[in-house]
């Protein structure tokens, strides 16, 4: 199996501390010019929030200059958009609409959607809400008029009016199970697949989040299959979260990539590290996480 990488857009939130509308558009061009300096030849963006799409859409060409300047391309572009998955998702629809001819303005492969947390009420931290924080603990209470059958319905309608926006466009629509959020594991997301029923639409294999479930990743390789659009690598030893180095951690590795080569995968794989603790320095572990499946997939081969 022959591996394409890519940086995910973790590495520039990293970097730059930096999230949503604080995310500037001289903090994403110079993030563009340190993806290149690592190496990279193809890197996420993301859209977060409406003023951070607003930005984007306004100095287009701008990033779309310094992305041929520096022969760097955008397989994959983020809409995070939490008002997506509200009861008011079509109010908020044109933000997908626009993220969608964003993405075909740079000549992206996919669009991705998260599926956020639930309209519940959080007695502490909300994960993903100003910033990414991993290791978090949740208390939350279930209120009286919260429905989970509507949230579902509300989900599924939404993403297939996003799918049909990106099939238009010639992009295919993904989605990422991350931890505490509606769709967070494997099987979350086979039931979505059905309710949605579109072969237009799959999934984000998320190493980092789909470890922290307790899954076991060429399981989860093996139902999903073909629905595989794209690969988030990064590591951890399933107790939370995190977001370390590939190695670094407790995932099956080499069980993961037989599983994805029995599947003819053949999309990107981002190296999707992150928030590292103090011990680890960002750039070394993003080098060293591609050197590290390398080898090992050259050895598999």
């Amino acid at each position: 199996m022959d591996l394409k990488f890519c940086c995910a857009w973790l590495y520039a939130i990293s970097k730059f501390k930096k999230y949503a509308e604080s995310f500037d558009i001289k903090s994403i061009l110079k993030a563009l010019v340190q993806i290149k300096e690592l190496g990279f030849h193809t890197t996420e963006l993301e859209a977060m929030r409406r003023k951070n799409l607003m930005d984007e859409l306004n100095h287009r060409d701008e990033i779309k200059e310094t992305l041929e300047s520096l022969d760097l391309k955008v397989n994959n572009l983020c809409a995070v958009f939490p008002e997506l998955m509200s009861k008011d998702w079509r109010k908020y629809i044109d933000l997908f609409e626009k993220s969608a001819d964003l993405a075909n303005f740079f000549g992206c492969e996919t669009i991705q959607l998260d599926s956020h947390m639930p309209p519940i009420k959080y007695l502490s931290a909300q994960p993903y809400d100003t910033s990414i924080e991993f290791d978090v603990s949740l208390k939350i209470k279930i209120e009286q008029e919260f429905n989970w059958n509507h949230h579902w319905d509300i989900i599924v309608n939404s993403i297939k009016k996003c799918d049909a926006i990106a099939f238009d466009r010639g992009l295919r629509l993904c989605l990422e199970p991350r931890v505490h959020e509606s769709i967070s594991n494997t099987d979350a997301i086979l039931r979505l697949f059905d309710w949605v029923n579109s072969d237009n639409f799959g999934a984000v294999l998320d190493c980092g989040h789909l470890h922290a479930q307790k899954e076991l990743i060429p399981l989860s390789v093996e139902k999903l299959g073909s629905k595989i659009f794209f690969v988030h690598a990064s590591d951890n030893d399933g107790r939370d979260n995190q977001h370390l180095g590939v190695g670094r951690g407790t995932i099956d590795w080499e069980g993961t990539l037989k599983a994805l080569n029995k599947h003819n995968f053949n999309g990107y794989v981002a190296i999707d590290i992150g928030k590292l603790p103090s011990q680890y320095k960002l750039d070394e572990e993003v080098l060293s996480s591609i050197k590290y499946l390398k080898r090992l997939n050259h050895e598999l081969s």
